[in-house]
């Protein structure tokens, strides 16, 4: 027996249990929103494949589509009107002929099953033709990221409109379509017609990047239309399922992704906007949730909603961003949460989540390519609900992410703090960094006004960097910082990550750690302790959009609200505005740089908004106490030599120690 068919023995009939995450009480607290219907239900459930075209996703569908057809809801007005101009001739910038033909399945008009078969076989005569001349089809470029399109055209169209393609068309787009699917899992031995054109394999073994959800697309979707057709779609629904589903994407999400969300950042991460469209399709043609194999795509759901900041037309810029520099909320965003949201409608966050979307700067799809989404999409089923009803925080452990704000209104103060697994190409030398936003960004990240979305290093970011022979330190990927110690209270939220580990051993560094205490709504205390070698330098650095005024001990950034940044350690340090497009990488943006010679160096600031501290007064390099404008009054003693500390607020001392505490859903 192959190790493939062991795993579908052994995980097919159950679902995978998942560890238990900071922010859940136990598994039971995801299965619904207390209306007794559970999302999970039937998650033994196995697959059973339809036999007749249409195969895929229709039948469970048209009754739902034609309805909102029927009722000429704003989406499906929207989406018939988007088709009707495809099929006039209009030029939509990234269609995919499937949209087209799946009207045709739902109105029985045969002007967009013509069109789509026609399109499909324009498709594949220009592939035929380059293979001919000896050339690689267009599919194979770019490591074959857009196979998913590519070959996912054809199997739908081939599936929605059989009887209006020809037995020779047809004949021809799985010749195409069974070799494209062939080679992506074969890259050494990868040919066209006849040609061996290997290829790296990139990604063709990683279930956490973008590529291989455009990989199982082509394949699952081929294999669902031509099973039990040809012999490529049985072996296509194999691969799919037991060998890279259940064989690698489970086990991977359950080992590393606890709490949702990708290690790619959140501008490539939104590609996982394609697997929870696998799902969906999945389930509605064979019945089988893969979806509830692990909790990652319910998690998910959490994370991005805690990933978008208060005035919800934003998300944390971290990882590359190379479509949109300052990371604006997207048509990419709303269809990721869409889709989420269908897939676990009685979920307590889905009616959340239905709330951001409309009260977002995308409350509809904008661009004609992507109308669909809203059409399928609907969420009519879901009740929208007070985004204040969730918890204010939220820990991704997979991604190594915490999320913290004050509230859910729109001039909350939101705070991010990141300590985890640096994995990822498309991932930034950010661990112990932090994001602040309150109306607009107060601490951000410099790839937001960086030349090109993809600046990586450590100088872009809010952490503490270090020189040694006048050149950064980097960290290094294949890592895995830690947030160590989580907790929280009325009105206070404390986290410590240990980011040694980003380093990999370089010996010009021996510590560095960073804790925060977040005291709601505007007080912000960070203490870090580094230790790195003779002859480095050390600079705690803020990035921000607007140059820091500097003044002795004390920075102020004065953007939508005012942040004040008070250095209590150390106290010989040289602190600077640092001009981040006085470098081509840059077109805007600033640092504050705080400065020291390297060694055993202790740094502690106060960061407050809108005047919320009033004074702050250390004792020694690692103690401060607090007044805050509120007219309470805490004390922060943080342990000089390890982590840890003790905060006395609202009339209680508590011991701040390693160890991590369940978050409030």
């Amino acid at each position: 027996m192959n190790r493939a068919a062991l795993v579908v023995l052994l995980l097919a009939g159950c679902t995978v249990d998942n560890k238990v995450d900071p922010n859940e009480e136990g598994g039971d607290n995801f299965s619904g929103s207390g209306s007794g219907i559970d999302d999970d239900a039937d998650a033994d459930r196995l697959p059973t494949y339809p036999t007749e075209h249409p195969r895929i996703y229709v039948a469970a569908n048209k009754a739902r589509l034609q309805a909102s057809l029927d009722a000429a809801t704003p989406a499906a007005v929207r989406y018939r009107d988007s088709m009707d101009r495809w099929v006039g001739g209009a030029d939509i910038w990234g269609f995919q002929i499937w949209h087209a033909a799946l009207l045709g399945q739902l109105t029985g008009d045969p002007k967009y099953c013509a069109k789509s078969v026609a399109a499909v076989d324009a498709v594949v005569a220009g592939e035929e033709a380059k293979i001919a001349s000896g050339t690689k089809p267009d599919v194979a470029n770019d490591s074959y990221l857009k196979i998913g399109d590519y070959v996912g055209d054809v199997a739908l169209v081939y599936d929605w409109c059989f009887d209006v393609a020809s037995a020779s068309q047809k004949t021809r787009w799985l010749a195409y379509a069974n070799q494209a699917v062939w080679n992506v899992w074969h890259p050494t031995e990868a040919k066209w017609g006849g040609t061996v054109y290997a290829w790296s394999g990139w990604s063709t073994t990683n279930p956490s990047n973008n590529y291989y959800y455009s990989f199982l697309r082509a394949t699952m979707l081929l294999g669902l239309a031509t099973k039990g057709e040809t012999p490529q779609g049985d072996e296509w629904i194999t691969q799919f399922r037991d060998a890279k589903i259940y064989g690698e994407l489970i086990p991977t999400f359950q080992a590393q992704l606890e709490g949702g969300a990708s290690r790619e950042g959140t501008a490539y991460g939104v590609s996982m906007r394609m697997l929870w469209h696998l799902y969906d399709i999945w389930m509605a043609t064979t019945g089988e949730k893969l979806q509830s194999k692990t909790h990652h795509a319910r998690q998910s759901m959490r994370a991005f909603v805690n990933q978008v900041v208060p005035t919800l037309d934003r998300f944390a810029p971290t990882g590359d961003q190379p479509r949109d520099h300052t990371a604006m909320f997207f048509d990419y965003q709303r269809q990721y949460l869409q889709e989420l949201i269908q897939l676990y409608p009685n979920d307590v966050v889905a009616p959340r989540a239905k709330t951001l979307l409309a009260e977002s700067n995308v409350p509809m799809q904008m661009r004609p390519e992507m109308v669909i989404y809203d059409f399928l999409y609907d969420n009519a089923a879901v009740t929208a609900q007070p985004l204040d009803g969730m918890g204010k925080a939220y820990y991704a452990s997979g991604i190594g992410e915490l999320y913290m704000r004050s509230g859910w209104d729109r001039g909350a103060t939101w705070l991010n703090l990141i300590a985890g697994p640096y994995t990822e190409s498309h991932a930034h030398q950010d661990q112990g960094s932090l994001l602040l936003y309150k109306e607009g960004w107060l601490g951000y990240d410099g790839v937001i006004d960086s030349a090109n979305g993809i600046i990586q290093e450590t100088g872009s970011h809010s952490l503490v960097r270090i020189n040694s022979g006048g050149v950064p330190v980097k960290q290094v990927v294949n890592t895995e910082s830690q947030l160590v110690a989580l907790h929280s209270g009325a009105g206070w939220y404390y986290a410590a990550a240990d980011v040694t580990a980003a380093y990999k051993g370089n010996a010009a560094v021996s510590k560095v750690q960073r804790e925060v205490v977040m005291l709601e709504p505007n007080a912000i205390v960070v203490y870090d302790r580094v230790a790195s070698a003779g002859g480095t330098t050390q600079t705690w650095q803020l990035a921000t959009p607007v140059a820091p005024a500097v003044s002795g001990t004390t920075a102020t950034i004065s953007g939508a609200h005012q942040l004040r940044v008070q250095r209590l350690a150390p106290a010989t340090a040289t602190s600077a505005s640092y001009s981040l497009a006085s470098t081509s990488s840059y077109t805007g943006g600033y640092r504050l740089d705080t400065t020291v010679t390297g060694g055993d160096v202790r740094y502690l600031h106060v960061l407050s908004i809108d005047g919320a501290v009033t004074t702050a007064t250390a004792s020694g390099d690692s103690t401060v106490t607090v007044a805050l404008s509120n007219g309470q009054t805490a004390t922060i003693a943080f342990n000089r030599d390890a982590i840890g500390a003790t905060l006395t607020y609202g009339g209680s001392a508590m011991t701040l120690a390693a160890g991590l505490d369940a978050l409030p859903e």
